[in-house]
């Protein structure tokens, strides 16, 4: 039985700050920037602007399901050994939930990573005429390497840091509507020292609003956010579950994944760490994990993941085969798309000799402009004893690419 005096103290204890919610504004961003359903707008927006927007947004979520989900997806499925893990890990991710869904259509929990932080919702409740319409020719405009070329720009997510309408989560919205799910709640979070989340209060918000996201690379496009919409968890469903028994869970992170920034923080390698075994993918990711800088995040996808999906930006040769796995390509490669390690270019040339073929674009194409795609696999191949890496005289990568995608 509790005493009096601790009866007293307990009842006298502040109750923990409530998270800010903000699926409100998700439900909002889905309908009128990622045109998900057809409800009814709310009033002050003009329904020709958001008509005209969502018919061109229509047709490209129509193209994407029938050129990509309708090849990628099943091509991929046959890929798969049984029993894979459903969490998947996305580095240099900016913006790209779409293609996470289309190559790891079963996964119930995504956690993407890049330069991108996620935004700012709140925005879209007090937009003007003129502001909507300029945001969503913005939007069509940034998100057309998704939907249409596979992979973003570095100048169109750098575009997505700035205005009215938070680009990245724009993208993360869309990359549902396209599948044919819907948002059930958005709250924005930050990482304990444990690596364990809590997500964003009023306290925080109130402490925080005038502090802007921080810059993540010198030549990255500053945000003109606060801090607190640096990193998101979004719940979603496909239409028609059941959100306590269905859903599915996205979190993004801004972090520049390099090992002066990555390496030293030990909270979101503990985050990381915690999800194990995962999947992971990449694409278009201006070759980082070729790079001695970037050890960190490669080390951990070799130490945690089972099976993944990428183009040759994904993990080199000589990596993979000391961790012990196998690599298996398709389509066609001749020479990486941007200007990268020699040696590493060398051995995936003999590993595309007997590539079969490949019918859809997964990311970067090839500096020939060809298609191509590998799978990493756990397995099928003995672990190597792991040597110090060392630059090759080969090396012919510039300096650090300021963003992840191209």
């Amino acid at each position: 039985m509790l005493t009096l005096p601790l009866l007293l103290v307990l009842s006298q204890a502040p109750a923990a700050a409530a998270p800010l919610d903000f699926t409100e504004e998700a439900k909002l961003l889905f309908r009128v920037v990622a045109c998900g359903n057809d409800d009814a707008l709310p009033a002050g927006f003009d329904a020709k602007t958001v008509d005209a927007h969502c018919k061109e947004m229509q047709r490209r979520y129509a193209k994407y399901r029938s050129t990509w989900i309708g090849e990628a997806e099943p091509f991929i499925k046959g890929l798969k050994p049984a029993g894979l893990p459903t969490t998947v890990v996305y580095p240099f991710g900016g913006g790209d939930l779409i293609s996470a869904l289309t190559t790891y259509p079963e996964a119930t929990e995504i956690t993407t990573m890049s330069l991108e932080h996620a935004g700012d919702p709140r925005r879209i409740k007090g937009i003007t005429a003129k502001q909507l319409t300029d945001s969503l020719s913005l939007l069509r405009m940034t998100s057309s390497g998704l939907l249409v070329a596979n992979d973003s720009k570095t100048e169109n997510l750098m575009k997505g840091q700035r205005g009215e309408v938070p680009g990245q989560l724009s993208f993360f919205l869309m990359g549902l509507a396209a599948h044919g799910y819907e948002p059930v709640q958005l709250r924005y979070v930050k990482l304990n020292a444990d690596g364990s989340t809590r997500y964003v209060t009023a306290d925080d918000l109130a402490a925080n609003e005038k502090n802007e996201a921080k810059l993540l690379h010198k030549s990255w496009v500053s945000p003109d956010f606060s801090e607190v919409f640096d990193n998101l968890e979004l719940v979603f469903v496909k239409k028609g579950d059941d959100p306590k028994s269905k859903s599915r869970t996205h979190r993004h992170f801004a972090q520049n994944l390099d090992d002066d920034h990555f390496g030293k923080d030990t909270a979101m390698q503990a985050y990381l760490n915690a999800r194990k075994p995962i999947v992971a993918m990449t694409k278009a990711a201006s070759y980082l994990l070729w790079r001695d800088n970037f050890a960190t995040i490669r080390d951990y996808l070799l130490g945690h993941m089972e099976f993944m999906v990428s183009d040759s930006t994904g993990v080199p040769v000589k990596f993979a085969k000391k961790a012990g796995f196998s690599q298996q390509a398709y389509g066609t490669f001749a020479e990486s798309f941007l200007p990268a390690n020699d040696s590493y270019n060398e051995d995936f040339r003999k590993l595309w000799k007997t590539a079969k073929p490949l019918s859809f674009r997964y990311g970067y194409l090839d500096k020939n402009l060809s298609r191509h795609m590998l799978i990493t696999k756990k397995g099928d191949v003995a672990p190597e004893a792991v040597e110090k890496t060392e630059p090759t005289k080969t090396e012919k990568t510039p300096a650090q690419a300021p963003a992840e995608k191209k």
